[in-house]
């Protein structure tokens, strides 16, 4: 089994820095594209076998050392009742604004939607019979707050600040309901099989310090402990983009990794975060638009930051272009391979 991804997760030593690529099964491979023209977002997310060949595509094409489950970060607001059509963006069919529409959320635990992705992690651990490990993710409690509260998408987030600084008990009340459908989710997942978690709270970054610790650290914490206590083995990593103000607090979720996005050096981020957390990423997704020479400079630069690191997986800051080439993404796992090897 190549377990160099987990070991590194949990600062052990490495014989090379493992690597895997954020939306690595995605628009960028062609074999993707073949299969989403017969299917939609949600059969991928859902159909078991539709699931698997999608998640296995990039192990196989580029060699990367972890799998990622293809899915939704906003899985757990199905689960509670709420519809959503994937267009591809997401638009949900209601808001969750008032204390009517929250209440109205059915509880998440038993959730055919999460029967039916455990379903395709089953199938995935068979599929990839110890080959390289698999990650399971959820969207982080504030982060799925700020969609259910505008129903989709939104440039300023207006809609969640409105609830926050307007109707704060209201809001809490909203990432209470959303923390428990996350911890139920990523039981289910952790129970089908998934051998590490990433916990993405994408809107993090638009908060001051002050309301991260009031609207986001507390229940993304708690959603951590949960993981913990599901299985203390399983390696927790948190990812807040835009969040590099933010880092000294990060620090303190509880995470056995932290992921850095590209705005941040990686040798800064490792002085904040001291020994607390194992660090991935973090080169520019856009980096991978450029010539393979370019690719191998950054990638050698962010291996030296990460020097004496805790532990290091090589990562994108953020998810990986639609239109990278396929072998500029091959070029960048290679070069890893090549220049960290111990």
């Amino acid at each position: 089994m190549n377990d160099l991804f987990l070991r590194a997760c949990l600062g052990q030593p490495v014989e090379r820095t493992p690597v895997w690529i954020m939306r690595q099964a995605g628009r960028y491979l062609p074999e993707y594209r073949a299969v989403r023209e017969k299917h939609s977002f949600w059969q991928m997310c859902t159909v078991p076998e539709v699931c698997t060949e999608v998640t296995l595509q990039p192990v196989d094409r580029i060699g990367v050392d972890a799998a990622i489950l293809f899915s939704d970060i906003l899985v757990p607001l199905v689960a509670m009742g709420v519809e959503i059509d994937f267009t591809p963006a997401p638009v949900m069919g209601r808001t969750l604004r008032t204390e009517a529409s929250i209440d109205s959320l059915r509880p998440a635990d038993d959730s055919p939607v999460f029967g039916q992705v455990a379903d395709a992690i089953r199938m995935l651990r068979r599929e990839l019979s110890g080959r390289v490990p698999l990650i399971g993710f959820a969207g982080a409690p504030f982060t799925l707050a700020t969609y259910a509260a505008c129903g989709g998408g939104s440039r300023s987030q207006s809609e969640i600040r409105t609830m926050m600084f307007g109707a704060p008990k209201l809001a809490h009340g909203l990432l209470r309901r959303l923390t428990d459908a996350v911890i139920a989710s990523l039981r289910s997942q952790i129970a089908a099989g998934v051998q590490a978690i990433q916990l993405f709270d994408s809107w993090a970054g638009i908060l001051s310090a002050e309301d991260y610790e009031a609207f986001a650290l507390p229940y993304a914490r708690e959603v951590l402990v949960a993981v913990k206590s599901a299985d203390p083995s399983i390696p927790r990593i948190y990812f807040a983009p835009g969040a590099s103000s933010l880092l000294d607090r990060i620090g303190t979720v509880g995470a056995e990794v932290t992921g850095i996005d590209w705005r941040i050096p990686l040798s800064r981020a490792r002085e904040i975060l001291g020994d607390r957390t194992a660090v991935q990423g973090n080169l520019d997704p856009g980096v991978l638009l450029g010539s393979p020479e370019v690719i191998e400079e950054k990638v050698v630069r962010i291996l030296a930051e990460a020097r004496g690191a805790r532990g290091h997986v090589m990562n994108l800051g953020h998810g990986i272009l639609p239109e990278t080439p396929v072998e500029n993404a091959a070029a960048f796992v290679e070069a890893v391979r090549r220049h960290s090897q111990r």
